[in-house]
């Protein structure tokens, strides 16, 4: 996808890139990719729980990219990377550019109930405070949470690495139907139905309280005796979702294909998901899954990596070029 060192000269100084410490494996990739070394620093975390961090060598000028996920630990990663953006800051860097696949505080994004914050706005103001100049992240919870960045950025979408790898599922699949674990993800399930030339089904469900529960209703559409393909933007506690799979499996589903960009998989999500009837997970590396989360998982899981799509959008912001351009928009 990433071609090696292009000879297109950027006006924000040669790419180097940071990893934090959230997404290790994903900012090797993304450095193979583009055949650029990651640089060096150093993260401390001293027993106060206070984090430093120093530079190996000065970026003045350069075009700098952080990648860090926000996942769990939230706090520690976020802070991490607000210190990692200041300290390129300091260091007279040409532009910082945060790459971050999964942003926290997501389902935070607007005021649905008296006296309660909107988080996910605060956490654009503190990485635009930090010193950030663009920003980069995937598939964000709610569509609004562009509006409250004031610098520019690249919302990529999962979609466009989940497609083709549907599509190669199709020949397996018995009358495949894609089902959206909630209304909210409806406009998107359509997409993906419309790609995959498959009928669309919802799940209505209904949110009972401030907590992570949610009573998942009924069926809109048909699944009996159809492959189905469960699709939801992020899966936190698997609630919903393995309510989602229950009602499906009750209303005569055959094999179930869920498939999910963000794997939070928080508490015992893990554990909870790997006893469903499933016939294969699908997911994507924006949060980095540890091998415990994995062996529960076994062969049924799919990790599809979306090294190529950063590393390539990366390139092109560093050229100048257009991002719509790889997706012919």
């Amino acid at each position: 996808m990433v071609s090696r060192k292009s000879q297109t000269q950027s006006i924000y100084g040669n790419i180097h890139l940071f990893a934090g410490s959230a997404s290790p494996e994903l900012s090797q990739e993304i450095s193979d990719i583009l055949g650029i070394p990651l640089c060096g620093r150093d993260i401390i975390e001293f027993t106060n729980e206070n984090l430093f961090v120093k530079l190996h060598s000065s970026v003045r000028g350069q075009d700098c990219y952080i990648i860090q996920t926000t996942s769990m630990p939230v706090h520690r990663n976020l802070m991490e990377l607000l210190i990692l953006i200041q300290t390129l800051k300091l260091d007279s860097a040409g532009r910082i550019t945060v790459v971050v696949p999964y942003m926290c505080y997501g389902r935070s994004d607007r005021k649905d109930q008296p006296r309660v914050p909107i988080t996910a706005r605060l956490v654009a103001d503190m990485i635009e405070v930090a010193g950030a100049d663009r920003y980069m992240t995937m598939d964000l919870h709610a569509g609004q949470i562009q509006g409250f960045f004031s610098i520019p950025g690249d919302v990529l979408t999962g979609y466009h690495i989940l497609r083709p790898f549907l599509l190669s599922k199709m020949s397996e699949m018995v009358n495949p139907v894609l089902l959206t674990a909630d209304l909210g993800f409806a406009k998107t399930g359509r997409r993906y139905a419309q790609a995959l030339n498959i009928p669309l089904a919802f799940i209505e469900k209904r949110r009972i309280d401030n907590k992570e529960h949610a009573e998942a209703l009924t069926i809109i559409g048909d699944v009996r005796d159809r492959d189905v393909l469960l699709v939801d933007d992020e899966i936190d506690t698997g609630g919903s979702m393995c309510q989602a799979i229950q009602i499906a499996k009750l209303n005569g589903a055959r094999n179930i294909y869920v498939v999910f960009i963000h794997p939070v998989l928080s508490a015992n999500a893990t554990e909870r998901l790997a006893e469903q009837p499933v016939k294969e997970f699908i997911t994507t590396n924006t949060i980095p899954l540890d091998a415990r989360q994995k062996a529960l998982f076994g062969e049924r899981l799919t990790v599809l990596s979306i090294g190529p799509l950063l590393a390539e959008v990366i390139r092109r912001a560093n050229e100048g070029t257009s991002v719509g351009a790889m997706f012919n928009e």
